[in-house]
């Protein structure tokens, strides 16, 4: 890949990553995270899990960094789903 092609990769894997930052704070911050979509979030990880072998098997550097660094982002977000809803549900005795 050339130089060009390869800046432009890590400019737009930059300015996709960081925009799930706001998130996971914000989920952090707050301590729920009812509005998010499980099965959106679900279906993203998995596709980020894709795009990271995707990015291996062709062997690029942009592809796979911040595929990886958004699969720990959005990895994040889906645990604390998952234990924030968990934690929000009404106990029956």
């Amino acid at each position: 890949m050339t130089d060009s092609g390869n800046l432009i990769g890590m400019v737009a894997g930059f300015c996709t990553t960081v925009s799930f930052v706001p998130q996971v704070w914000r989920v952090w911050k707050t301590r729920h995270a009812r509005d998010i979509s499980l099965a959106m979030y679900l279906f993203f990880v998995i596709g980020i899990i894709l795009w990271f072998i995707y990015g291996m098997l062709i062997q690029s550097l942009p592809v796979i960094l911040f595929n990886a660094i958004t699969f720990v982002l959005a990895s994040a977000v889906l645990v604390m789903k998952l234990r924030f809803d968990a934690r929000d549900q009404p106990h029956s005795n």
